[in-house]
């Protein structure tokens, strides 16, 4: 069989599934049976393809998934994460647009631990835009940060989606990890800035409105003991990975650590919330090493099939430059991400792009960060962003799709910015890890 005839084989089998509702990992598995069958010589293949996927579950670099994801259900669950809003909000006092910070700021890490753009925005959306609209805010003030965050979330380690990501494509969990750290940093810039630009081009977009001034004594206690701690267990946990101290598995053991005796300490680590945030990390985790599972075996059928082959010659033979590549499989990414969940664009592009990336001289860490910033973009790509869509569903009842549209555009083009930043100087992503 020629190498589009096996590729068309495997993700017609896989679509078709998807489309009649089969989750996606378990549409992923069956087309590996499938494909095993034909281009593996039957059940003597099935019996292989599955021992080489029992195989990729036991990597040590899977070990940060369920820790991280643990990491953060604990810091949700007890009741520390809303500790830090509360105090960061407390702590900007009459700033202007201050509930659009706190979002940026609090939201950033909460979504970075719990590992889903849908379920931070849901709960983002549910938790602020109510409070900004009682206070006067016009829509694409409430909206866009909650939108914008999940860009942010998903670069700045610790982030699972990161670690899956790395593990799916083979390369180095925690450079990964350490290269988020400086884009991180200059997306974060991006967006408090075009926060402050829409507050200075329409004061009326966040009305200020009377609080209680905190003395300068208060504000040190809420800083030192309601931020400080939580943030600094982030901080620690990368610094460690920086200086080669510890693993990435090793890491996210101390961050669970961490936050486990912050939370006895600040006595909220109730039976009831570890009994959630175990649950919470456990369904993660399943769905997460079934995704590897499949993503391991069907990589391996496209190289056993010669798909993988066939299709990086077909798409080298265009003599198109690397760049010009490069946009290709972005705009692809931003076009899945429009009908698909992230994990889902993973599975299906990373055994495909990965491969032409590295034939396309890309060092694949840098290719990694892009590849995350593109698949969080798609989610808010107008028209059909399945964040848009979740948007929708807790804003307000008479916001329109225009509306979230339009709020969420401004932060599009900052993680827009940031990619065009990383492709003219990579130095930015690879000077940390020293790459």
């Amino acid at each position: 069989m020629e190498w589009y005839g096996a590729l068309g084989l495997l993700l017609g089998t896989i679509m078709v599934l998807m489309a009649i509702g089969m989750p996606v990992a378990l549409a992923f598995l069956a087309a590996n049976i499938v494909g095993a069958w034909v281009f593996m010589g039957g059940e003597r293949g099935i019996m292989q393809l599955l021992n080489n996927g029992l195989g990729s579950l036991t990597t040590f670099a899977l070990v940060p998934i369920p820790l991280f994801l643990l990491m953060g259900e604990i810091f949700f669950h007890t009741g520390l994460g809303a500790r830090m809003f509360n105090a960061i909000d407390r702590l900007l006092g009459r700033l202007p647009g201050r509930l659009s910070y706190v979002t940026v700021l609090g939201g950033t890490g909460f979504s970075t631990l719990s590992g889903s753009s849908m379920g931070s925005t849901a709960l983002l959306g549910a938790l602020m835009v109510p409070e900004m609209t009682a206070r006067g805010y016009k829509k694409y003030m409430s909206i866009g940060p909650i939108l914008g965050t999940g860009g942010l979330a998903i670069i700045i380690p610790p982030s699972a989606l990161a670690v899956l990501l790395a593990t799916l494509a083979q390369i180095d969990v925690g450079a990964l990890l350490i290269a988020g750290v400086v884009p991180g940093l200059i997306l974060a810039a991006f967006y408090i800035v075009t926060i402050w630009l829409q507050t200075r081009l329409d004061p009326d977009a966040a009305p200020p409105y009377d609080v209680e001034p905190e003395p300068m004594s208060r504000k040190l206690l809420l800083l030192l003991r309601d931020v400080v701690p939580m943030v600094g267990v982030m901080v620690v946990i990368v610094a460690m990975m920086v200086w080669g101290v510890v693993t990435p598995s090793e890491a996210a053991a101390f961050g669970a650590l961490g936050v486990l005796i912050l939370a006895a300490l600040f006595r909220c680590l109730t039976w009831a919330a570890m009994k959630n945030a175990v649950r919470g990390a456990l369904k993660v985790t399943l769905m997460a090493y079934l995704i590897v599972f499949g993503s391991a075996t069907f990589s391996q059928l496209l190289a056993f099939s010669g798909a993988s082959r066939g299709l990086i010659g077909w798409a080298t033979g265009f003599d198109l430059a690397p760049t010009v590549m490069l946009l290709v499989m972005f705009g692809v990414l931003l076009i899945l991400g429009m009908f698909m969940e992230q994990i889902s664009m993973m599975l299906l592009t990373v055994p495909i792009f990965f491969p032409l990336a590295v034939q396309l001289g890309f060092d694949p860490v840098w290719f990694g960060l892009i590849m995350l910033l593109a698949l969080e973009i798609s989610f808010t790509t107008p028209p059909f962003g399945l964040l848009l869509f979740v948007m929708k569903g807790v804003a307000p009842p008479d916001t329109t799709m225009r509306e979230i549209y339009t709020a969420a555009m401004p932060f599009i083009l900052c993680s827009l910015a940031l990619v065009g930043l990383l492709i003219l100087m990579p130095g930015i992503a690879l000077w940390l890890p020293g790459r």
